[in-house]
């Protein structure tokens, strides 16, 4: 019986041969990987993945896909996990010593952010994540201080992982098609993170991006003085868009300095 994509789960399969194996191509599966995908859908990178992986774990909130996999793949192949991946403890799944989780999927675009931000708490869990995005989201993540797609999301990505867009996918490579075009992004946690607490980086970041039309020196009054902005390397006159990585992780360790 043929699954009917539900909207309410921004559901849009890929179907593009083409872009199936070039995505695999990108993620390079290795035996011994431990392999979780979030929203294998209807299978189509799952089967690809299983063709170069012993076992792996798969991610899904529609309980009638989760059936449909469950009948496809025995346990010993396929660990099936039935819930929300904005939920999902991805630090429950057991990996050999010395590994680490390698994440890939085509996420939802509906809570792509959120859901983003959730599996950076477990960065240091993971070797890599492949994941296919809305373009425009894509280029938020890998933007660069200055530009109009630089943002919270960007800093905080940023501060953990290292980013690159590797190649735009269609709307046609999709059924049924998205209104926009996609991207696949590569996430690998950075070596060179730099020391700050990620809660008081967080409240500071976000705290910046809420007014983004008005200078910084506006943007995070109440919480900096013009000094302490400018002891940072911070122009107090300039939009949260043009402060760098760096200049919000000294003013996080402003707050609250990491050793």
């Amino acid at each position: 019986m043929k699954h009917v994509a539900r909207k309410r789960f921004g559901q849009n399969f890929l179907t593009d041969d083409h872009v199936l194996h070039n995505i695999i191509d990108e993620i390079g599966p290795r035996q011994g990987d431990t392999m979780v995908e979030i929203g294998p859908g209807l299978a189509a990178m799952t089967s690809l993945l299983l063709k170069e992986l012993d076992h792996m774990h798969v991610v899904e909130l529609d309980r009638d896909l989760v059936a449909r996999l469950e009948k496809a793949y025995p346990r010993e192949k396929l660990s099936v996990h039935s819930g929300d991946a904005l939920k999902f403890d991805f630090g429950a799944i057991p990996v050999p010593e010395g590994k680490k989780l390698r994440v890939v999927g085509n996420l939802p675009y509906n809570i792509s952010s959120p859901l983003l931000f959730h599996l950076a708490e477990f960065a240091h869990l993971v070797e890599d994540q492949h994941f296919m995005l809305q373009k425009e989201v894509v280029e938020r993540m890998v933007a660069v201080p200055g530009t109009k797609a630089y943002s919270r999301l960007s800093v905080m990505l940023q501060w953990r992982y290292d980013m690159a867009m590797l190649f735009v996918v269609p709307p046609t490579a999709f059924d049924p098609p998205p209104q926009v075009d996609s991207a696949i992004v590569r996430m690998v946690p950075t070596r060179r993170q730099l020391p700050a607490d990620a809660a008081t980086l967080e409240a500071v970041v976000a705290k910046a991006f809420s007014q983004r039309r008005k200078v910084i020196r506006n943007c995070v009054a109440g919480m900096f003085t013009e000094q302490q902005l400018v002891d940072a390397g911070i122009d107090p006159g300039v939009r949260p868009e043009a402060v760098a990585l760096e200049q919000y992780v000294a003013l996080a360790n402003t707050l609250k300095p990491v050793a």
